[in-house]
């Protein structure tokens, strides 16, 4: 048998292989803006009410409060801390704390307080994860039971309410027509993309998650970047909470319930590996833009939560399956 004809099959797999290389780049990247088109369209068709402005500013306020997190979850998926379930916890403290500390030190240092304490948490969060050793999940799940029970000691497991309307003004207010929350989460978004994708901390926070111990070899500080994926989370939780409290001007102890899972599943579908090593905040806002979509027509529609819930998790699902696939292709 001649070399060409050897050659031959081998080009042709070649071939093969790298157009299916490029359609599996393709699915990774460009799935989620044509189901993001999709579900708008579908929106339009499906409900009158969707692309009204009070519609299309509900959702924008809620992206922004969910986005917040968001942006530090993904570090925390970045970095290989697999998720942080403390986040509600945080969220409660910062809402708690930015409402019921303003009679005795004022609005500003009382939302500066709870973000502050919040991030304490993560720290404790990180110091666990980071130096010690303990498993995120269990971490994150002790931590944030403890803070939480600790909250509802403080307030009697009873609604705290704000006492200062201007602040409360200010923060449900617009500038040019976007709700200053949003904006809020636009500059966040932009801080934390530029940390992720262009700083060197950044680049030891993908490296760490993507091989821990050849990071470790090349004098990359692992630990305290692990440790630091956790104290974003929570210093965007706490923020999170606080904006929150003073848009409602009301707080409870569970005000944070549910924030965790839908972060995590705007991170995931968003296309962030839950194994570590690669994503970007670009992608979890692609996520979280899709998931609100989503969930809003779902409202809209009359669907009950129960099955909002079963078909979010059906995408988290399928997201990590998917990540689980391109992995193995080598895909990022």
């Amino acid at each position: 048998m001649s070399e060409a004809s050897i050659a031959a099959p081998a080009s042709a797999k070649d071939s093969r292989f790298n157009r299916g290389n490029r359609f599996a780049q393709f699915a990774s990247r460009g799935a989620l803006i044509v189901a993001i088109l999709a579900a708008l369209l579908y929106g339009s068709m499906a409900s009158p009410v969707f692309f009204t402005s009070g519609n299309l500013v509900n959702i924008l306020t809620s992206m922004a409060l969910v986005g917040i997190v968001v942006v530090g979850m993904t570090f925390v998926l970045v970095v290989g801390g697999m998720a942080e379930l403390s986040v509600p916890a945080t969220i409660a403290c910062g809402a708690i704390l930015a409402l019921s500390l303003q009679p005795e030190i004022g609005p500003v240092a009382a939302f500066a307080v709870a973000v502050l304490l919040a991030g304490l948490c993560g720290l404790v969060n990180g110091i666990l994860i980071g130096y010690v050793g303990v498993n995120p999940i269990i971490a994150t799940l002790s931590v944030g039971t403890i803070v939480l029970g600790i909250v509802q000691a403080a307030v009697g497991g009873v609604i705290v309410y704000g006492t200062d309307p201007e602040t409360a003004a200010l923060v449900k207010g617009r500038v040019l027509g976007v709700p200053v929350i949003v904006l809020v989460f636009v500059a966040i978004a932009l801080i934390g993309n530029f940390v992720l994708a262009r700083s060197f901390w950044g680049r030891w926070t993908k490296a760490t998650g993507g091989n821990y111990r050849a990071a470790e070899a090349s004098a990359v500080p692992v630990r305290a970047v692990k440790a630091g994926a956790f104290v974003i989370t929570a210093l965007c939780s706490g923020l999170s909470g606080a904006l929150l409290g003073l848009t409602l001007q009301s707080a409870r102890p569970l005000v944070g319930t549910g924030y965790e899972f839908s972060a995590i599943t705007a991170v995931v579908v968003g296309g962030v590996s839950i194994m570590g090593g690669f994503g970007s905040i670009p992608r979890s806002i692609a996520g979280l833009t899709f998931v609100q979509i989503l969930t809003n027509i779902m409202v809209l529609q009359g669907v009950r939560t129960p099955m909002q819930g079963f078909v979010l998790g059906l995408l988290i699902a399928l997201a990590v399956a998917l990540d689980a696939a391109f992995r193995k292709r080598g895909v990022a």
